[in-house]
């Protein structure tokens, strides 16, 4: 019989050895409208190697992959290079299936992984610097503490001059294609600046360190091949031009207008706001919540340099979705943003002061009290909305110019 899942020649010695999540539709509250990959890889050395593992479910299709090239069997190393169980939750079973001479981790790997599964899993420890040869060539560790866990690292195929980077420049993608250029690159961009905006924002600064030492180490890559999404491989430069901008989060003239509504009164203003911030200069994004997950708000705020929220009070509370996904952007700490909320009420205007109290929280800088409206807007509550968004045009031009 034909073997059914099979390997993916990445290089003349690396394999693709993976598994695609077609079904996924959610990561930890972000939404995976495109699903995922699980991506390991087989390094054909001396020893045959297997770098990471898959999410549970797939060991059988992992397994298979490796057997279209090498007997499971003559693994004899494998390396965990970030041990969340979307990379490891096979690993226990396929160690008792392979039996490898030795499974490397981190030195906070090693203690995650035996906290996940038990205390007498045997990985080895490597150091940051380490390096394993591998006959001709040689795997070249570097940790990478809290891109995005404690215990993440990467390692580096000398002679091949690829970087297994684990989760760092990867993407939530389900997809047959297993290169950034046989994908569509509006959606590989979308979905690697998707991920970075979820993932990776709260540890921006870890990034640029990341960033320069990779300058100072004189890595070149020829291929990025990382845990989730696409290898890259025609423009790996590509994606660490776009790290380096996120990391940065400078601002551009893009603003945010989120918001939800109970009788369509926030959604007037809201709309108000936008026109005002259009009239300005800025280049608003209207998000009702109705329609937009908060991890697609993450995302449009990457590179936003205004966030506007509004919302209606509901029981002396901002709207439960409001609330929703200011509680999600506040864990993800962006930085420089300017702000301002507004909302109706019917008798007790609760839900502006508590925005501003959270934007505020958030390091967000606020251009205004905030404007609000009893039941329906009038014509002059929309002038003051209008005008709100003119002021932080107004403010965002100081910070970035008009091209």
């Amino acid at each position: 019989m034909e073997q059914v899942f099979k390997a993916i020649p990445v290089t003349d010695r690396v394999y693709w050895v993976g598994a695609v999540d077609w079904a996924l539709r959610d990561f930890h509250g972000y939404a995976t409208e495109r699903g995922t990959t699980y991506n390991a890889f087989l390094v054909m050395g001396d020893p045959v190697t297997l770098i990471d593992t898959v999410k549970k479910p797939f060991q059988e299709e992992l397994l298979a992959r490796i057997a279209s090239v090498v007997d499971p069997r003559l693994v004899r190393y494998i390396v965990s290079n970030h041990s969340e169980l979307d990379h490891t939750g096979c690993l226990p079973e396929v160690m008792e299936i392979i039996r490898p001479d030795k499974v490397f981790a981190s030195a906070m790997g090693v203690k995650a992984l035996q906290k996940h599964f038990r205390p007498d899993l045997p990985v080895e420890a490597v150091a940051d610097g380490t390096r394993i040869p591998l006959g001709d060539t040689a795997l070249l560790f570097h940790e990478t503490r809290m891109l995005h866990w404690p215990d993440s690292m990467i390692a580096y195929l000398e002679q091949e001059k690829l970087l297994f980077s684990q989760d760092a420049f990867g993407m939530h993608l389900a997809t047959s294609q297993r290169f950034d250029d046989e994908v569509d690159p509006w959606v590989l961009e979308y979905e690697a600046a998707k991920y970075y905006a979820n993932i990776l924002l709260p540890y921006s600064n870890l990034v640029q360190k990341l960033l320069e030492k990779v300058g100072q180490l004189g890595l070149d890559f020829r291929l990025i091949a990382p845990d989730h999404g696409p290898v890259w491989r025609a423009n790996p430069k590509r994606i660490l031009e776009l790290y380096a901008r996120w990391a940065a989060q400078a601002p551009t003239r893009k603003a945010v207008v989120v918001f939800d509504t109970m009788w369509g009164s926030t959604d007037r203003m809201a709309r108000a706001v936008a026109d005002g911030l259009k009239a300005g200069g800025a280049e608003p994004v209207v998000m009702p919540l109705g329609g937009s997950h908060r991890s697609d708000v993450a995302t449009e705020m990457l590179e936003a340099g205004v966030l506007a929220v509004g919302s209606p009070t509901l029981n002396g509370q901002m709207f439960p979705t409001v609330a929703d996904v200011l509680t999600y952007l506040r864990g993800l700490k962006p930085k420089g943003r300017l702000g301002a909320a507004f909302g109706s009420y019917g008798w007790a205007p609760k839900a502006v002061p508590q925005i501003n109290e959270m934007l505020k929280d958030m390091g967000v800088e606020l251009a205004s009290d905030g404007v609000t409206a009893v039941y329906v807007p009038n014509e002059a509550d929309l002038a003051k909305c209008y005008a709100l968004g003119l002021e932080l045009a107004r403010r965002l031009a100081e910070i970035c110019p008009p091209a």
